[in-house]
């Protein structure tokens, strides 16, 4: 399973690199405003530096909703650095995107998926990943990782290539939770990524250790 974090913080994305698990990071424009980082050159400067930072993938999020528009700022994405993956609202118009950038070799992220349904159009337009928002879901007491499962069974029943990357993640519950249902990607916080190294037993267990350990000193 891959782990992305989500989020435009480069301090973040620094710690999350140096633990070494890091696959890559996600993005929207709503986490490059809490950031603070507004105008199209100071954005696509930040996509940049993000990809200096990580190995992996960096998805860059169109804010066009038109065919004609997102071709143009997905291009434009897509020729700031390698590692970049064109994210493409799940829209008529989103699609037909995808579609064209699957044919021009441009890899894509499919983003604000909550449907089965939306899952399969993105993957049979080619969509190197599908984004299903597992937490917005619960928020509205529909069960997220559900959608998860779905999506797991009719990739392969098809042999869809389309990786799963669960969105929305909020605490590490969810990611235990997508990692036994077989999503291919998580992202989300640093936060809920770090939370998996923690467990009480850990805690009492090393401080026992070192306790003991003080005898022999």
């Amino acid at each position: 399973m891959k782990f992305f974090i989500d989020t435009a913080n480069l301090a973040q994305i620094k710690e999350a690199q140096e633990l070494g698990i890091l696959d890559g990071v996600t993005t929207n424009p709503s986490l490059m405003a809490k950031e603070g980082i507004k105008g199209k050159g100071p954005v696509l400067k930040h996509y940049v530096d993000i990809c200096n930072i990580v190995d992996g993938d960096v998805s860059a999020e169109v804010i066009s909703t038109d065919y004609e528009g997102m071709v143009k700022e997905g291009e434009e994405l897509a020729a700031l650095h390698d590692q970049i993956v064109v994210k493409i609202p799940m829209i008529k118009e989103g699609i037909k995107a995808i579609k064209y950038f699957s044919n021009k070799g441009i890899r894509t992220n499919c983003t604000l998926v909550f449907s089965a349904g939306q899952a399969l159009l993105a993957a049979k337009a080619g969509a190197t990943y599908v984004s299903p928002f597992i937490g917005r879901l619960d928020d509205v007491s529909t069960d997220g990782l559900a959608l998860i499962e779905d999506i797991r069974l009719i990739f392969d029943n098809y042999g869809y290539e389309t990786e799963i990357l669960a969105a929305s993640i909020r605490h590490p519950m969810h990611i235990i939770e997508c990692a036994k249902i077989g999503a291919d990607v998580m992202t989300g916080p640093l936060s809920a990524i770090i939370a998996l190294a923690k467990h009480p037993l850990t805690d009492t267990g090393l401080a026992t250790f070192l306790e003991d350990a003080k005898k022999f000193a």
